[in-house]
């Protein structure tokens, strides 16, 4: 837990009556960023102000400005937390100035709707009570780093969530899984990453409160202090976004990198391409909205758009964020990118043979896009106790990977927390996660009852309908006028026929001898009046995940099973008497 987030949670207390529970993370998320900023910005104010007394074009302004304070954002106001206070009536006025000064790129109060709510306070009379509490709380860099800005923001966030009983997984992802996500995306490319003074890009168009893009920034800092790594971001939530944009604001970054909007209908970075990409899209959630556009771009944009391999069902969105970052990496003549994506279950297996969901799969497998899936164990999430998968996309993969998959399974991999939050009763420690990227580097020499490496055509299957004949009523087959026998749509079947059946490397190049050897072995000897219709074959793709990691356990034996039933006979025999006598 954050003492520092509690500390400032606290300061909710004194809303209780004029707001209810469900109302208070409206008033302490942005006075706490504005309290955040104003302890970042202290050190330069008075040289600020004079730039600003001197220049009154607001694009020079910024460039004297980032000359004198490193910083690309400033707020040219004569008011701070420490002299608010001082004109008691024009509180409300002045605190709107101070607002209302911040530059262009610090939009973010804007998407709090803050200045309602001061006025919202101000009516109530809790506003001097609400600034006088923020400006006793000491957020300066020096004394709060921006990793511990980062959890204060995260619990904070989480009891606002649990207030307003949200979904607080739409808001942002464990810390504990964006760091192995965030070890596994850059595990590959460390080497690349100890270069002197790098520059990197890293996106993430789900980028909820930052902590993805925040928890990646500090990892490459770890592994080269001279590194520089640029951040873009789009978040469509209005109070996620703020706080986003000003966490990453306080931290120095060009807050223009940092977009508003639906990733998905109105791309803010169209047509740029990023050395790494990361995000945990929201689970099952309906798109039906947006699918007129989705669809008119997938029609527009022809076979090289983001859209193009395949469309899922409507009524969950997550494998569109799959396509979408599979075209955000840099091209391969690049360099080439590295995308991780945290998702359910889901897009592993869900659609038949065909459906969209199967063609996404067949194009991020046949152009081996795939390097990794890694399972994280279950209870992991504030809001859900399902279990999620870190997927891991690469363009240009290490030649030992290529036309491979490495599937992890570290669903054991997780320690107790000693007090649940919400579904999270699990955390994934420093070993667990040192366990899992082990077993991502040392690969094909992996411990196998954690990890399998299959070839990208071992999840390939075509889809095969098996006819039986119609019969008449004596039983005998009725036959066409070329006296082929009608098939009978009561008794159609159809199978499901890996590319590797048999241990077959051929793939789909030998795809009628394969079939054809899995008919005559697996089905013609129970069916033998049985046919293909080769016409309606179809290619399938699937990663059964939880199959490959299946350990059988045999039942118990039946005189063990026949002692323990006597006992609770017994015992409900002597509970009987003693009711009876």
């Amino acid at each position: 837990m954050s003492a520092l987030g509690s500390f400032i949670w606290s300061i909710a207390d004194r809303l209780r009556g004029p707001y209810r529970p469900n109302q208070y993370g409206t008033v302490i998320l942005p006075f706490t960023i504005l309290r955040r900023l104003d302890c970042v910005l202290d050190a330069d104010r008075a040289a600020v102000r004079q730039l600003a007394a001197r220049y009154e074009n607001p694009n020079r302004l910024k460039v004297e400005v980032k000359k004198v304070t490193g910083r690309t954002f400033y707020n040219t106001s004569n008011y701070e937390f420490a002299n608010l206070l001082t004109d008691a009536d024009g509180l409300a006025d002045n605190l709107t100035d101070y607002i209302d000064r911040f530059s262009a790129d610090v939009d973010v109060f804007e998407y709090f709707d803050f200045k309602k709510e001061v006025l919202a306070l101000e009516k109530a009379g809790l506003l001097r009570e609400i600034v006088k509490s923020f400006g006793a709380v000491d957020l300066h860099p020096e004394v709060v780093s921006n990793a511990d800005m980062g959890d204060a923001f995260e619990y904070i966030i989480r009891k606002f969530n649990e207030a307003a009983n949200e979904t607080s997984g739409d808001h942002y992802t464990p810390r504990d899984a964006i760091r192995l996500l965030v070890d596994l995306l850059f595990a590959e490319k460390d080497a690349d990453l100890s270069e002197g003074s790098i520059i990197r890009t890293l996106y993430d168009p789900t980028a909820g409160t930052g902590g993805m893009l925040s928890l990646a920034e500090e990892h490459l800092l770890d592994q080269n202090p001279d590194a520089k790594l640029s951040l873009y971001g789009q978040e469509y939530n209005p109070q996620s976004y703020a706080i986003c944009k000003s966490d990453l604001l306080a931290k120095g970054h060009d807050a223009t990198n940092i977009a508003f909007g639906n990733t998905l209908t109105d791309d803010a970075f169209k047509g740029r391409q990023f050395d790494y990409c990361m995000s945990n899209p929201p689970y099952g959630v309906d798109w039906k909205q947006y699918s007129k556009a989705i669809k008119d771009e997938r029609d527009s944009a022809g076979p090289h758009g983001r859209f193009a391999p395949g469309l899922p069902a409507t009524s969950d969105g997550q494998m569109l964020f799959l396509l979408h970052l599979a075209h955000k990496m840099r091209a391969p003549g690049d360099g080439g990118g590295r995308v991780g994506i945290v998702m359910n279950g889901s897009p592993l297996f869900t659609g038949a043979a065909e459906s969209g969901p199967s063609n996404i799969r067949k194009w991020l497998l046949e152009s081996d896009r795939v390097e990794a899936i890694v399972a994280l164990p279950t209870n992991m999430y504030f809001n859900t106790g399902i279990a999620t998968y870190i997927w891991i996309l690469d363009n240009t993969k290490h030649p030992d990977r290529r036309g491979k998959v490495q599937l992890i399974d570290g669903t054991s991999f997780w320690t107790k927390m000693r007090k649940n939050l919400g579904s999270k009763g699990r955390r994934i420690g420093d070993g667990d996660r040192a366990k899992v990227v082990r077993l991502y580097a040392d690969f094909e020499d992996a411990d196998p009852e954690f990890s399998k490496v299959l070839r990208n055509d071992e999840f390939g299957y075509w889809a095969i309908t098996v006819e039986r004949p119609l019969l008449d009523e004596e039983g005998n087959p009725v036959v066409d006028r070329k006296g082929n026998p009608k098939p009978d749509s009561k008794r159609r079947d159809t199978e499901n026929v890996p590319f590797a059946y048999g241990g077959s490397a051929v793939g789909r190049a030998g795809e009628r001898e394969v079939i054809q050897t899995y008919f005559d072995v697996e089905v013609k000897p129970h069916v033998p009046d049985a046919w293909i219709d080769w016409s309606k074959t179809k290619i399938g793709y699937e990663i059964p995940f939880t199959r490959q990691f299946y350990k059988y356990v045999p039942p118990r034996p039946l005189a063990e099973i026949d002692a323990d039933l006597e006992k609770q006979v017994a015992k409900i025999l002597g509970l009987l008497r003693e009711v009876e006598g």
